[in-house]
Formats: structure tokens, C-alpha cells, sequence
């Protein structure tokens, strides 16, 4: 005599909600120290290449990345393996993407010139942001690869949100305790401890795909590559989200690589200014939590940007005088949450705006095309602070604290003014962006009633009941 299975509410081990966001967050911090801080520092100022040769590095991996991201999007979205269709990049990239990590910090030999320099920063920037995008791709979407219901993905998103603050904390210690210029001695030691990281955060990485699995498997979409490109660029929406989405990334970029010649040389207490910083950050996240849904993400958005920009350009022109920096620092902090929480839930309104549209779901395309465009961020924002400091004088063979006022002013004009110029911008482009008001609500409701039934259907076939 058969009997009904056991009908069970959905959720996700806290062991996998650790592990998928322990991962995403050393992913990150990785991709921070060579996107966002300490890379350039390393071979500008400890090893002397050339400010141009470094932009043109930047400027090539740009160059890459313009097939390289989209590229993947596509081809994660049609993986298939027993492992499932992300988990295979994760553990498999793991050790090449370490790799080529450590590959920047390696003395070779005879490896002292400007082509020496050149070529390992380039060769290794080459691997090391290939095997990034198949990697951080996979776990951006990881979520929605071990979890169906809205409740059970939010259990993870939390988990990742909080950890998220490693990947601000570890670039920003190792700048305190990074070599002043012609430390030899001091410069082997930061190489060994930069590998060691490399290595403890590949490990985690590779770990993490033991306690987790792609459970479910979506019905196959077929949609060609160039016509999914192409759609992605007639979704009004997403081509005003992309401003700010440059512009956030372009803003990580020059702030957190700024910050290593803004304390150099820059007279200012840094514990004052980080802990007006973390104010900014754990008020934002209240303020955008609370009043997200009160004011709608439309709005929110653009204060946060707004705020944001008003922020940079304070420390922009004002930022050697300790008030104006508090107040500067406060406010990009402010800007850094609302980024953090309300960036992908814009993103999340665009995709279910083209599901309407076109009936596809292609989260992997969506994250492939906007690393094709905002990757060039990274590349452009670092070129654009260490040529402007060149430009005012700064001189990368002096140690810190003796650089010139004039040399000071071209660090805080690359460092905060491009930034507060593109989120003024931001701010007024998403004066344009459509998917607000009572239209959007009802099609936003009709999507949502229509997962919640494809859901139900599919968990109760699992023997899961789906609750909300």
C-alpha cells in the first residue's frame, strides 16, 4: 500500500549558507586587493614600474574582459556535469585562480626590468581575472542553484551580507602594515604574507563546494548568444542601472586603492576618519532597511547616490581638514550600504523585467554583460588616479609623508573627484529608470504569483511543502 511523502517546509543547512558565503566573500577580498588596492600600490610604489606601463596593463585587461565576462555568462547558463552547472568552476578554478594570485607577488628571475615587471603583472592579471569571473559568477548565483523558495535564498544572501566586511577590513590592514619604498627586507615579507592569504582563501573556496549542491534543475532555455546580448542592450532599465553599476565599481576602485596615498601623505587621524566611516556604513544599512520599502528602491537608489557623490567631493576638495573628512567619510559610508543592499535588488527588478519581456531567465547573461561593462571600471579608475597624481607630481620613489602639497592635491583629485562627478551623474540617470509606480507593482505581483505556483509545484514533486 503506497503512502503520501512527508511534505517538509524548504531550507538550506547553515553549514551551506556559511560555506557559499564564506567563499563569495574570499573571492572578493582577493578581487579587492588586486582590483581595489594593493596591486598597483605594489608595483608603482614598492617596485617601481612605471605609471604608464601599469595603465596600459589596466587598460588591456579592460580590452579582455570585453569578451571574456559575457563569454562565461553564456556558457555557465548551458553547463552540465554531475556536479551541476557552477559548482565545477568553483572547485576546479580554485587552485589556478590562487595561482595566478601568487603570481603577482613572485621575485622572478631577472624579473627587476620594466618589460620583466610589465609582462608578470599582465600574464598574471590574464589568469588571475579569468578564472575570478568563471568563480565569483558561479557564486553570485549560487543561491538560486540551492534553493527555490524566496525565504530559503534569503537565508543566504544574509549570511553573505555579513561577511561582506571582510573584504573591506583585510585590503585596509595590510595597508597599515604594508613596506615603506626600499624596505627590501620589509617588501619579501609582504610578498610571503600576500601568497599566504592567496592560499588560505583558495582553500576555503575549494572547500566550500563539499557542503553544498545544485539540487534542482531548471527546464532548459535555449536563447542564442548574440540575440541574449543583444536584448540585454534593449532593456532600457538595465542600460540606466549600468551608470551607477560603472560607477559603484568604479568607486571601489579609486577609493579603496586612494586610501593607501590618501593616509601617506595626507595630516588626518585615520582611526577618527574609519570609525566615521563604519558610522556611515551600519547607519546606512538601518536607514536603507528601514526605509527601502517606504520610499521604494527607485528613490532609495538615488539618494544613496546622491549622498554618495556629495561624500567623495568633500574629500575631493575639503579633505585634508579633519571635519570635512569626517563628514566625507561618513557619507561614503552611507553610500557604501545603500550599494551593498539596494544594488541587487535593482538588479533583481531588471532581470524579472526582462522575463516579462522576452519569458526567459538568464541571471548568468545579466552578470556576464554587466562585468562586461563595468570590469573597464576597475581598468579605467586605476589609470585615471595614478595619472593624475603623476600628472600633479607625485613622485612613487619618496616614502610616505614627503610628497609635495601640489603632489597631495593630485591624490585627492584622483582619489575622490572622478568618483563624485560619475554618482552626480548616476544620480540624474535614474531620474529615467522605469521599473517604479503602481505598473510595475502589478507586474512585479503577476511574476511573483507566477514562481510561487512554478515553485510549489516543483518542491511538492521533492516532497518539500513551499512556505513563504
Amino acid at each position: 500500500m503506497s503512502t503520501s511523502p512527508v511534505l517538509q517546509e524548504e531550507k538550506v543547512p547553515l553549514a551551506a549558507r556559511i560555506w557559499i558565503s564564506g567563499a563569495d566573500a574570499a573571492t572578493a577580498t582577493l578581487q579587492a586587493m588586486v582590483g581595489a588596492s594593493v596591486l598597483t600600490y605594489f608595483y608603482f610604489n614598492l617596485l617601481g614600474l612605471e605609471n604608464r606601463l601599469i595603465s596600459i596593463v589596466w587598460l588591456i585587461f579592460g580590452l579582455w574582459n570585453a569578451v571574456n565576462d559575457p563569454l562565461f555568462g553564456y556558457i555557465s547558463d548551458r553547463t552540465k556535469s554531475k556536479l551541476g552547472r557552477r559548482i565545477p568552476y568553483i572547485r576546479y578554478g580554485a587552485p589556478i585562480f590562487v595561482l595566478g594570485f601568487i603570481l603577482f607577488w613572485l621575485e622572478l628571475p631577472g624579473g627587476n626590468s620594466q618589460a620583466a615587471l610589465f609582462t608578470q603583472m599582465l600574464l598574471a592579471l590574464f589568469i588571475f581575472d579569468s578564472l575570478y569571473t568563471a568563480i565569483a559568477t558561479s557564486l553570485y548565483i549560487m543561491p538560486y542553484e540551492v534553493a527555490i523558495s524566496n525565504k530559503a535564498r534569503s537565508s543566504i544572501l544574509v549570511w553573505k551580507v555579513g561577511f561582506t566586511v571582510f573584504t573591506i577590513i583585510i585590503p585596509q590592514v595590510l595597508n597599515g602594515i604594508k613596506p615603506q619604498v626600499g624596505d627590501a627586507a620589509g617588501i619579501n615579507q609582504f610578498r610571503l604574507l600576500l601568497s599566504g592569504i592567496g592560499i588560505v582563501m583558495g582553500l576555503i573556496i575549494f572547500f566550500s563546494t563539499f557542503f553544498y549542491r545544485e539540487r534542482h534543475v531548471f527546464a532548459e532555455q535555449e536563447f542564442d548568444l548574440i540575440k541574449s546580448f543583444a536584448a540585454c542592450f534593449k532593456n532600457k532599465a538595465f542600460i540606466i542601472f549600468e551608470v551607477l553599476s560603472f560607477t559603484v565599481i568604479f568607486a571601489q576602485t579609486t577609493l579603496m586603492q586612494g586610501l593607501f596615498y590618501y593616509f601617506d601623505e595626507i595630516s588626518v587621524s585615520a582611526t577618527i576618519l574609519y570609525a566615521a566611516l563604519a558610522v556611515g556604513v551600519i547607519g546606512g544599512v538601518v536607514m536603507w532597511v528601514k526605509q527601502r520599502e517606504k520610499w521604494g528602491v527607485k528613490f532609495s537608489t538615488r539618494l544613496f547616490s546622491l549622498l554618495f557623490g556629495i561624500g567623495c567631493l568633500l574629500l575631493a576638495f575639503f579633505g585634508r581638514s579633519l571635519v570635512p573628512a569626517i563628514l566625507g567619510f561618513s557619507l561614503v559610508g552611507v553610500g557604501f550600504a545603500g550599494g551593498m543592499y539596494l544594488i541587487p535588488l535593482i538588479n533583481g527588478d531588471i532581470i524579472d523585467y526582462d522575463e516579462h519581456r522576452t519569458g526567459l531567465r538568464r541571471e548568468g547573461m545579466y552578470a556576464g554583460i554587466n562585468s562586461f561593462i563595468t570590469k573597464p571600471a576597475i581598468s579605467i579608475g586605476q589609470a585615471a588616479l595614478i595619472q593624475t597624481m603623476a600628472y600633479f607630481g607625485y613622485d612613487n620613489g619618496l616614502k610616505a609623508g614627503q610628497q609635495s602639497t601640489q603632489a597631495e592635491t593630485g591624490i585627492l583629485l584622483g582619489w575622490a573627484f572622478y568618483t563624485g562627478v560619475l554618482l552626480i551623474i548616476s544620480y540624474l540617470a535614474l531620474h529615467f529608470y522605469p521599473l517604479a509606480g503602481a505598473e510595475w507593482e502589478k507586474i512585479k505581483n503577476s511574476l511573483g504569483v507566477r514562481h510561487a505556483e512554478e515553485e510549489r509545484k516543483f518542491l511538492e514533486s521533492q516532497g518539500i511543502i513551499f512556505k513563504e
